[in-house]
């Protein structure tokens, strides 16, 4: 190495020790934040260990249409403190978490019922959805270079196909399907038989209904 390159090599990795450490005090504080269990927080503020694809903020869903004005995903804190350590484990075998919808305001469920008033595949607005309580997260796995592993069908599927009964599938989609359920219920969630992407916190079940909605910065 040239007398000249070896200051700005040492700046360089003094730079990316002070990234990582103010990294590690962060995640740190968050763990240590005393937020009562039942209180909306946004999953961005605790981890940046997840990949998004907040597919009802912008035309690419059923609804076929933008509903929500920014992409965010706010959960039940203890619905958050779950899914960290299911993401965790999911890192431990070479994937993370993508997202594709969280908590969701009730007039959002309207909407959707309005267009499918099916209950097996949406949630009735008269009783509430669990993602109207903050309780649920729409989920797939992605690999460290963001590939999604392939689920057999897309989000938001409407048929037989998406159930976790459905068994015509390779035993590739199969297996990813099952490693998806498995460490999520390791984590205290239940699945939703129709729909594989769907899991809820099981102590999330009885908390109220809410349809505030978050601010865009």
């Amino acid at each position: 190495m040239t007398s000249y390159c070896k200051p700005l090599f040492v700046f360089l990795f003094l730079l990316s020790l002070i990234n990582c450490n103010s990294q590690i005090i962060s995640n740190v504080s968050a763990a240590k934040v005393n937020v009562n269990d039942t209180t909306f927080v946004n999953l961005k503020d605790f981890s940046q260990d997840f990949i998004y694809d907040m597919k009802y903020a912008t035309n690419d869903n059923f609804l076929k249409s933008k509903v929500y004005d920014c992409a965010e995903c706010y959960l039940r804190y203890k619905t958050v403190k779950a899914l960290i350590l299911a993401n965790e484990r999911f890192m431990k075998k070479g994937f993370k978490i993508k997202l594709y919808d969280c908590y969701r305001p009730l007039d959002i469920q309207k909407k959707m019922w309005a267009i499918v008033p099916d209950p097996q595949y949406v949630a009735n607005p008269s009783k509430g959805s669990i993602h109207n309580r903050g309780g649920a997260a729409d989920i797939t796995l992605v690999d460290f270079e963001g590939k999604e592993l392939d689920m057999g069908t897309s989000f938001d599927f409407f048929g037989k196909e998406a159930s976790h009964g459905y068994r015509g599938f390779s035993k590739e989609i199969l297996n990813n399907r099952n490693l998806l359920r498995k460490v999520m219920v390791k984590e205290h969630f239940n699945s939703f038989d129709s729909e594989w992407w769907h899991y809820n916190l099981k102590a999330g079940l009885n908390d109220r209904v809410s349809n505030f909605k978050w601010e865009c910065k």
